[in-house]
Protein backbone atom coordinates (compact mmCIF):
# COMPACT_ATOMS: atom_id res chain seq x y z
CA UNK A 1 0.00 0.00 0.00
CA UNK A 2 1.05 3.46 -1.05
CA UNK A 3 0.87 6.96 1.32
CA UNK A 4 1.62 10.20 0.68
CA UNK A 5 4.91 11.51 1.74
CA UNK A 6 4.32 14.06 4.61
CA UNK A 7 7.80 15.57 5.20
CA UNK A 8 10.96 14.86 3.82
CA UNK A 9 13.07 15.16 6.70
CA UNK A 10 10.75 13.01 9.43
CA UNK A 11 10.08 9.23 9.17
CA UNK A 12 7.52 9.46 6.83
CA UNK A 13 6.10 5.71 5.66
CA UNK A 14 5.92 5.82 2.10
CA UNK A 15 4.27 2.60 1.70
CA UNK A 16 3.88 -0.98 3.14
CA UNK A 17 4.04 -4.45 2.13
CA UNK A 18 3.88 -8.00 3.78
CA UNK A 19 7.66 -7.45 4.43
CA UNK A 20 8.50 -4.31 4.65
CA UNK A 21 7.82 -0.48 4.97
CA UNK A 22 9.39 1.75 3.06
CA UNK A 23 10.25 5.40 4.41
CA UNK A 24 11.65 8.20 2.33
CA UNK A 25 14.98 7.48 2.73
CA UNK A 26 14.98 4.06 3.93
CA UNK A 27 13.26 0.39 3.16
CA UNK A 28 13.12 -1.65 6.50
CA UNK A 29 12.36 -5.25 7.20
CA UNK A 30 9.40 -6.09 9.72
CA UNK A 31 9.59 -6.24 12.85
CA UNK A 32 10.46 -2.39 12.63
CA UNK A 33 10.24 0.76 15.33
CA UNK A 34 9.69 4.01 13.54
CA UNK A 35 9.71 7.17 15.50
CA UNK A 36 10.03 10.78 14.07
CA UNK A 37 14.36 10.63 14.01
CA UNK A 38 14.88 6.83 14.62
CA UNK A 39 14.09 4.30 12.85
CA UNK A 40 15.16 0.46 13.48
CA UNK A 41 14.84 -3.18 12.43
CA UNK A 42 13.95 -5.67 15.27
CA UNK A 43 14.90 -9.46 15.76
CA UNK A 44 12.02 -11.90 15.34
CA UNK A 45 8.97 -10.44 17.95
CA UNK A 46 5.54 -11.14 18.84
CA UNK A 47 2.97 -9.27 21.53
CA UNK A 48 3.81 -11.04 24.14
CA UNK A 49 7.22 -9.28 24.45
CA UNK A 50 6.14 -5.87 24.61
CA UNK A 51 7.07 -4.68 27.40
CA UNK A 52 8.61 -1.51 29.44
CA UNK A 53 12.31 -3.51 29.61
CA UNK A 54 11.97 -4.52 25.85
CA UNK A 55 10.94 -0.84 24.99
CA UNK A 56 13.48 1.17 27.16
CA UNK A 57 16.65 1.10 24.91
CA UNK A 58 14.21 2.24 22.22
CA UNK A 59 12.41 5.20 23.92
CA UNK A 60 15.50 5.91 25.42
CA UNK A 61 17.01 7.87 22.58
CA UNK A 62 13.63 10.07 21.79
CA UNK A 63 10.59 11.02 23.96
CA UNK A 64 7.62 9.76 22.86
CA UNK A 65 4.05 10.20 24.23
CA UNK A 66 2.31 7.70 21.86
CA UNK A 67 3.23 4.20 20.50
CA UNK A 68 1.26 2.52 17.85
CA UNK A 69 1.51 -0.96 17.57
CA UNK A 70 0.84 -2.60 14.07
CA UNK A 71 0.02 -6.35 14.94
CA UNK A 72 -0.52 -7.33 11.36
CA UNK A 73 -3.60 -7.90 9.43
CA UNK A 74 -6.32 -7.31 12.29
CA UNK A 75 -5.71 -5.62 15.29
CA UNK A 76 -4.59 -7.78 18.26
CA UNK A 77 -4.21 -6.08 21.61
CA UNK A 78 -1.80 -6.11 24.55
CA UNK A 79 -3.02 -8.13 27.59
CA UNK A 80 -4.41 -5.67 31.15
CA UNK A 81 -1.25 -6.47 32.58
CA UNK A 82 0.78 -5.25 29.54
CA UNK A 83 -1.11 -2.18 29.15
CA UNK A 84 -1.17 -1.19 33.14
CA UNK A 85 2.85 -1.37 32.86
CA UNK A 86 3.04 0.92 30.03
CA UNK A 87 0.96 2.99 31.71
CA UNK A 88 3.54 3.30 34.89
CA UNK A 89 6.01 4.81 32.24
CA UNK A 90 3.06 7.41 31.00
CA UNK A 91 3.20 6.14 27.27
CA UNK A 92 0.03 5.83 25.67
CA UNK A 93 -0.43 2.52 23.32
CA UNK A 94 -2.76 1.97 20.62
CA UNK A 95 -2.88 -1.46 18.81
CA UNK A 96 -4.33 -1.48 14.87
CA UNK A 97 -3.80 -3.57 11.87
CA UNK A 98 -0.25 -2.25 9.62
CA UNK A 99 -2.07 -0.66 7.22
CA UNK A 100 -4.09 1.54 9.98
CA UNK A 101 -1.15 2.07 11.75
CA UNK A 102 1.24 3.40 9.51
CA UNK A 103 -1.23 5.54 8.31
CA UNK A 104 -1.96 7.07 12.03
CA UNK A 105 1.39 7.18 12.51
CA UNK A 106 2.21 9.36 9.37
CA UNK A 107 -0.98 11.28 10.47
CA UNK A 108 0.19 12.32 14.05
CA UNK A 109 3.89 12.70 12.63
CA UNK A 110 2.36 15.26 10.55
CA UNK A 111 0.55 17.08 13.12
CA UNK A 112 4.26 16.96 15.16
CA UNK A 113 2.93 14.63 17.71
CA UNK A 114 6.02 12.80 19.86
CA UNK A 115 4.73 9.99 18.34
CA UNK A 116 6.66 5.64 17.44
CA UNK A 117 5.14 2.93 15.85
CA UNK A 118 6.20 -0.61 15.81
CA UNK A 119 5.35 -2.79 13.34
CA UNK A 120 5.04 -6.64 14.39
Amino acid sequence: MEFTQQNANQNTIISYDDLTITLSHLKLKKPCFISTNESKELSALNLDEVNKEFLFPLLSKESIDLLIIGTGSSPIFLSPKQQMSLSEINLGVECMNNISACSSFNLLLGDLRKVGVLIL
